[in-house]
């Protein structure tokens, strides 16, 4: 099957959930999504890093999971209502802010999964990535924010089409066609993705399935499950024929991966 230039070579894939953290990391004050989890995660071996994108008060595509500060410094301000220096100076006991063109530019040969997580974030995402598209999946739960990021990077030039994942609602319409075996409906649904990014259960609904992995192979798109944290689900997603792996312990996931 023809890749997207992001999804080469062949899987298995690790990807670096919100970077990598360690730790001995954690014990000195790093956090998720802070240039040195990036710069851990390079560093151990991975060739993905997953982060996420919000936009900060005066206009900044920062990694950032969530959309305030109080869980990873207290402070409960939202981060689209502070300005990048007051941010930078919040996380430089951190591992320190990054921004994505900071991220673009210190990892070049990194390639990112970047989830859109703000409706503001999703025109100046595709725009930075734009030059990048080649190293780049943009996903995110809203598939409006999504699709808002890919037109704003084709807008801003991109050679290609930067890599996609589809978001929720299209999962869950995907996995139900799936189920009631509307194999058209299921073709329909992954056109245009190159990822499907998934949960193995989302509740009590198994949502990785053999069947869901055969039929997504047969459009010609990855499946990647997160967040896959113990080696021995690895082992088995893997050999359920899943091709990547999102995890917080991406050191751990790089180990199973070379042991196949």
């Amino acid at each position: 099957m023809t890749r997207h230039p992001s999804l080469s070579p062949a899987p298995p894939r690790v990807l670096a959930h919100r970077g990598l953290v360690t730790a001995d990391d954690a014990a000195h004050g790093v956090v998720e999504n802070s240039f040195a989890a990036v710069a851990a995660a390079h560093a151990a071996g991975v060739a993905y890093v997953e982060s996420d994108c919000h936009l900060t008060a005066d206009g900044v595509v920062i990694l950032f999971h969530d959309d305030d500060l109080s869980r990873v410094t207290g402070d409960p301000r939202k981060i689209a209502d502070v300005r990048l220096p007051e941010l930078e100076e919040l996380m430089a006991g951190r591992g320190g802010l990054v921004t994505l063109p900071q991220a673009l530019e210190a990892f070049p040969d990194v390639r990112f999964n970047l989830d859109v997580k703000a409706e503001a974030a999703a025109e100046p995402v595709g725009r930075l990535i734009a030059p990048h598209a080649e190293r780049v999946l943009v996903t995110s739960f809203s598939d409006d924010r999504r699709r808002g990021a890919l037109a704003a990077a084709r807008t801003a030039g991109a050679a290609l089409r930067p890599a996609t994942s589809p978001g929720s609602s299209t999962v869950a319409r995907l996995v139900a066609a799936q189920r009631l075996g509307l194999r058209g409906t299921v073709r329909r649904l992954l056109t245009d993705l190159d990822a499907l990014q998934i949960p193995e259960r989302q509740g009590p609904v198994r949502v990785v399935t053999r069947g869901l992995v055969g039929a997504a192979h047969a459009a010609g798109v990855e499946v990647h499950v997160w967040t896959v944290n113990d080696p021995e689900d690895m082992q088995r997603l893997l050999d359920l024929g899943v091709d990547g792996l999102v995890t917080d312990r991406a050191d751990l996931a790089l180990a199973v991966v070379n042991e196949r």
